[in-house]
């Protein structure tokens, strides 16, 4: 722009998308929508209006790509793939037989009541089953955990289980569970047709013999199928554990940053675990990652990552044989927030899995190659000095032998100057002495009293001989 006069009176409309913000919306609505009267919004001395893009009547090369950036880095965003499969935040939930996701958090404690003569059954949607007369309330059950929320089969989409319900009568129960009761649950109408309405109702109630145990059917309006769920599946940090993802959901403290679940600077390496049924394993792609820092910084740079290990490589995962993710990261920049790296699983048929890693920098990681490299400069200097001690005592002991005429010990290069340190530690000998013909006292006398004691025998026979004569 610098190479071209403009006038600020007469030429707005040549300035490019890409040089200005006032009416990015209106452009890029303008774009998306392929009307280009909304961009139409700063004055010009041939109409009062003008175009936003250069030239006044086209889209500039720039501003497309500009525009183009946007749309699909919005698209990426707000798209349903780019979110993970998190397990919801009640236990009111269910997988229907088309492992899609159904979320009922916000009918819980929704309350559904059937009038009899005797009393009324009451169901609390997710919490417990009740039977309310006037001489006081029975219970049916509590709901617990989600595995007492199953899909159901033929016209039962769902069926809800309680369990735990009032012992009296019913103490001999052969699960020793108490009252229990099941609840049917149709999504739509009742199979009569009786029930209308947009919050649902009961549809029909049915005890067993002992009246310890009652089936109840309702029909409610379904929500919409959420996210379709590779049940099965695992990923935790120990082979036998999924601390990360249970049953194919991302478990609550993965689906996005947590502070409190953030690794330390110091930790290198991150081991993770898969596992899945062993006829659907083959289902399993390999993983990727995307990564990006809370202080908006470039994503290539500020922390080094790289995925290894089986699964990496692309080996499937089973129960009996764990595949393992190995998360390799090095911090390169101090930061006081953690970084977040979110690692997708490729699914065939099925929503990824996806779930988010943060940790900590709060120093200067260095590479792992670096500490190698100074080890093995380490071990080759060692091995330079070994090499030359080795040498120089050959050396020594060769000129000892030849020069010196040195033998044993005394030939070795140092044994005279160990041989002083070692009397300066010890002490002098104490009945060490040498003669002047090299050998010591006790040799002497043994040598002496060898001696005498063969004069004596010579004497001793000399006079046995004489006396033998006489």
């Amino acid at each position: 722009m610098s190479s071209y006069h403009i006038s600020r009176e007469t030429s707005y409309h040549l300035f490019p998308v890409t040089q200005d913000a006032s009416a990015s919306a209106y452009q890029i609505m303008s774009y998306l929508l392929l009307n280009h009267e909304m961009a139409r919004v700063l004055p010009s001395p041939d109409s009062g209006v003008a175009e936003m893009f250069l030239g006044g009547g086209r889209l500039s090369t720039g501003s497309c790509y500009y525009l183009i950036g946007c749309a699909l880095s919005a698209l990426y965003l707000y798209s349903p793939f780019a979110v993970s499969v998190v397990v919801p935040y009640s236990n009111c939930y269910a997988l229907d037989n088309s492992s899609h996701l159904v979320d009922f958090t916000d009918w819980t404690g929704h309350i559904f009541t059937h009038e009899g003569k005797d009393g009324d059954v009451v169901v609390r949607f997710c919490k417990d089953v009740e039977f309310r007369s006037q001489t006081g309330y029975i219970d049916f059950g509590r709901f617990g955990a989600s595995n007492y929320f199953v899909a159901g089969s033929g016209s039962i989409d769902f069926v809800q289980g309680f369990y735990n319900g009032d012992l009296t009568n019913c103490e001999h129960t052969f699960d020793k569970l108490g009252r229990t009761a099941q609840v049917n649950i149709m999504c739509g109408n009742c199979l009569s047709g009786g029930c209308k309405g947009e919050f649902g109702c009961i549809c029909s109630i049915t005890y067993d013999a002992s009246k310890c145990r009652v089936l109840v059917e309702i029909a409610i309006p379904c929500t919409k199928l959420g996210f379709r769920v590779f049940e099965g599946f695992t990923v935790g940090f120990h082979p036998r554990s999924w601390e990360v993802v249970y049953n194919g959901l991302t478990q609550i403290g993965f689906e996005k940053p947590h502070h409190e679940f953030s690794f330390g600077t110091d930790n290198s390496q991150v081991s993770l675990y898969l596992t899945a049924i062993s006829s659907l394993a083959g289902l399993v792609k390999t993983p990727s990652y995307k990564f990006f820092s809370f202080l908006q910084v470039n994503p290539e740079e500020g922390l080094e990552i790289t995925l290894s290990g089986s699964a990496a490589s692309g080996m499937a995962p089973t129960t009996l044989s764990p595949s393992v993710l190995l998360v390799n990261w090095r911090c390169e920049k101090i930061h006081d927030r953690p970084y977040e790296i979110d690692i997708s699983i490729p699914v065939k048929g099925y929503d990824p899995i996806e779930f988010t890693l943060t940790k900590f920098c709060g120093y200067k990681q260095g590479r792992e190659v670096d500490s190698l490299r100074g080890w093995a400069t380490f071990g080759i200097i060692s091995c330079v000095l070994i090499v030359l001690l080795l040498a120089s005592c050959c050396g020594g002991f060769i000129y000892k032998t030849r020069v010196e005429h040195q033998h044993g010990l005394d030939a070795l290069p140092g044994m005279t100057i160990l041989s002083v340190c070692l009397e300066a530690v010890s002490g002098p000998p104490r009945s060490y002495h040498l003669g002047d013909d090299g050998f010591d006292g006790n040799y002497v006398r043994q040598a002496s009293w060898e001696r005498a004691s063969t004069s004596h025998q010579g004497t001793q026979r000399a006079s046995e001989r004489r006396s033998g004569q006489t």
